[in-house]
Order: structure tokens, then C-alpha cells, then sequence
């Protein structure tokens, strides 16, 4: 990754910060997108004591996409090329909440976020070509469906569902743009890094959160999957594809529905004003 430069989105926790940390130890450039916290500060601790290049952070708030709109306005500003960008960043609240632009949060943070984010860096991205977008989606996809009704709230709110919703709204949009950056020298691809034990549980239970600490997989394994797809050069023309911790697999029937992701692709589009 010598001579790479790598945006990250919640890339100071979880399987994103262990991503971050081994991309600059192998020689990237690496810039997080995350609110400028304390635990952001620690990551670039983290992630700096074994960086060839010191990571830094464009900070952002990924329930704003004004917040999203100015990261790439400054990064656009301080670059003029990009190799990699890892839509990583999600979150999974308990409770119905809704981002600064009315969407309910799961959709609005795991997938317009990400989105929007991808596309006002498109043109730097085709500029560096070969490129690549690789976005986190989850195994719980195939559980999920596409209510357009529900963008801006459920009726009854399932956090479960709503996770599932985002999760399978990643691997759409995955493959939409993979179809749509055809021959242009950037990839897409999205992944499901297995069970992780992250910051993303934080909002449940102790009880639960320490079950899944027992049965979920490390941050550390989780991660093998997006550096994979982020570094690894026998995947440099792959497109359009889905992994299953670093194996090729098959996402549900649905997530290969073109009218559907033409569909999402429309609504996202309307949705974050592009």
C-alpha cells in the first residue's frame, strides 16, 4: 500500500480502526472520517505508533449529510487523489432516532451517508484510477427488504429490521455502482467481515453485550476482510462482487435484484439532493 491514500469513515473503533492501523502500517496514506472525539484521538495514536505516513482526521457526522457535504469539500480541497475509499462506518440504536436531515438514523448513517459520500468523491476516484470503494454491509442483508415508505421512520420500529434494511440497502448500492463505474477502473464491492464483537452493539443491554463479546469473532479477524478487499492486488479488477469473511459468496436473491437497486439508486439520489 505504499504510496496509497485510504479514507475510512468510523475508523476509530472496531474493525475500522484495526483496517486503518494495518493499511498505514503497510505503507498507506490514511485519513479517517470520524467526530473529532477523544477516542478518535486515541485511534490516531494507535494507528500512527506503526504508520509509515501519520493518519489524520477530516472530522464528520455522518447524520448530517451538510457534515458529509464538508468532508468532501475538505478533503477535495487537501487531495486530488484517492485510492481507496471504505464506506465502514454503522450504527445500530435501539430506539427509533432520526438524523439531522429527518431520516430515520440506520438508514441515514449506514447507507445515504455513504452514498452521498461516494459520489461527491466519484471524479477524484475515476482520477485515480485504479481505485476502489469497498463498503461493510453484513450477513444480516439477507434478512433484510427495502421499505421506501420507511426512509423517513417506521410506523413500528424494529431495530433489528431497520439494521437489516441498511445492511441489504450496502450491497445494492454496492453492485448498482459497480455497474455504473464499469470499465472505468474503479471497483466496488461490499462484505460481510462475520460476527464482530464492535462498538456498534453499544447501545444494547450489558448482559448482551457481553454474550456477544463471548461468541463474536475479534475485530482484529473481522478486518481481514475489508484489508483484503482494500490492498490485496489478485483483486484489483475484481467488481461487483460480495465476500463473506475473504470468501466470495452469493448475497440474497434480493440483493441481486436490478430493478430494486435502480430503484434504491433513484431514492438515495433524491434523498441527499444529488
Amino acid at each position: 500500500m505504499q504510496g496509497k491514500r485510504v479514507l475510512i469513515t468510523g475508523g476509530n473503533s472496531g474493525i475500522g480502526l484495526v483496517a486503518a492501523r494495518e493499511l498505514a502500517r503497510a505503507g498507506a496514506e490514511v485519513i479517517l472520517a470520524c467526530r473529532d472525539t477523544d477516542k478518535t484521538q486515541q485511534a490516531l495514536a494507535t494507528i500512527n505508533a506503526q504508520a509509515a505516513t501519520p493518519a489524520v482526521n477530516l472530522p464528520v457526522d455522518l447524520a448530517s449529510l451538510a457534515s458529509v457535504r464538508t468532508l468532501a469539500e475538505r478533503f477535495l480541497e487537501q487531495h486530488d487523489r484517492l485510492d481507496v475509499l471504505i464506506n465502514n462506518a454503522g450504527l445500530f440504536p435501539i430506539r427509533q432516532q432520526f438524523t439531522a436531515d429527518g431520516f430515520e438514523m440506520q438508514i441515514g448513517v449506514n447507507h445515504f451517508s455513504h452514498f452521498l459520500l461516494t459520489h461527491l468523491l466519484l471524479d477524484t476516484l475515476r482520477a485515480s484510477a485504479p481505485a476502489r470503494v469497498v463498503t461493510v454491509s453484513s450477513k444480516l442483508h439477507t434478512k433484510g427488504s427495502i421499505d421506501f415508505d420507511s426512509f423517513k421512520g417506521f410506523t413500528k420500529y424494529s431495530a433489528q429490521v431497520a439494521y437489516n434494511q441498511s445492511k441489504l440497502a450496502n450491497v445494492l448500492f454496492s453492485a448498482e455502482l459497480a455497474d455504473r463505474l464499469a470499465d472505468s477502473g474503479v471497483t466496488a464491492n461490499a462484505l460481510h467481515p462475520g460476527g464482530v464483537a464492535t462498538d456498534i452493539v453499544r447501545d444494547l443491554p450489558w448482559l448482551v453485550r457481553k454474550l456477544i463479546g463471548l461468541i463474536f469473532i475479534s475485530p482484529e479477524e473481522g478486518a481481514k476482510t475489508t484489508i483484503m478487499l482494500a490492498s490485496d492486488p489478485s483483486l484489483a479488477t475484481t467488481s461487483g462482487a460480495y465476500f463473506d469473511q475473504c470468501q466470495r459468496r452469493d448475497p440474497s436473491p434480493l440483493a441481486q435484484d436490478k430493478a430494486l437497486r435502480q430503484r434504491l439508486w433513484d431514492a438515495s439520489a433524491e434523498a441527499v439532493g444529488l
